[in-house]
């Protein structure tokens, strides 16, 4: 991965009590953001016409079990398209299932899975109020990383995913989710810490939470990443 090594504090802890209260922000606070890249062109032409049909998180979920846009399908025990509130204010968005996602047909689940639900309560989140999904349906093998032509197939479902959940912030959790999102190539380093647009939607980037069980440093900046998704999320207008 090639991310920017941070400077951070010694110590860091998820899930302190003295740290897990949200700050009050008012809408105003949105232009001290600092701000990033806008993805607001038309998608319609990258969603198939019945992936663009789907009316509902269940169909795209269907859909997904029969798909056969990649080869992944031919190595993957089970698809995960994702799980969580069908109406999340705030979505997760991952890279790729690894093998007890594969073994379940459940998104992060596993070690990296079980330190998401860390980061989300450390900002007031369980996992049931938001919706966790991967740009992957299936798990590539050997948990490499994805190819081209595999995000390129699967990038519709989760487009389509999210013009349905219609969330108020999206975290990208990991270089390849940050990348698809905003089309770009940037490095996830210099991603970090910008409010970026996703159609209107804000968009913050941070660390895979795989990325921090290999580097635990990377915890402290992960915890003000989200930190900012939750102000953010504060602040926003309420339907």
């Amino acid at each position: 991965m090639n991310v920017e090594t941070p400077v951070v504090e010694p110590a860091l802890a998820l899930d302190t009590p003295a740290e897990t209260e949200s700050p009050s922000v008012t809408p105003t606070d949105n232009m001290a953001f600092k701000k990033g890249i806008v993805v607001g062109a038309d998608e319609a032409d990258l969603i198939p016409g019945a992936i663009a049909k789907l009316r509902s998180l269940d169909e795209v979920a269907e859909m997904v079990k029969g798909c056969k846009r990649c080869p992944l399908y031919k190595t993957a025990k089970n698809p995960v398209p994702g799980e969580g509130d069908p109406h999340a204010q705030l979505v997760c968005v991952g890279e790729a299932p690894g093998a007890k996602e594969d073994e379940t047909g459940r998104p992060f689940i596993g070690q990296a899975g079980q330190l998401l639900t860390k980061i989300l309560a450390a900002v007031d989140l369980a996992r049931e109020q938001v919706f966790i999904v991967n740009v992957l349906k299936h798990r590539p093998p050997s948990n490499r990383n994805p190819l081209p032509d595999e995000v390129e197939a699967c990038s519709p479902y989760l487009i389509r995913q999210l013009e349905l959940i219609k969330p108020k912030v999206i975290v990208a959790f990991g270089t390849f989710a940050a990348q698809t999102l905003l089309n770009t190539k940037t490095p996830l380093g210099q991603l970090r810490g910008l409010v970026h647009r996703y159609h209107g939607i804000p968009l913050i980037v941070t660390y895979h939470p795989a990325a921090l069980l290999r580097n635990p440093a990377w915890k402290r900046p992960t915890w003000e990443d989200v930190k900012l998704a939750r102000r953010i999320l504060d602040s926003a207008p309420r339907s």
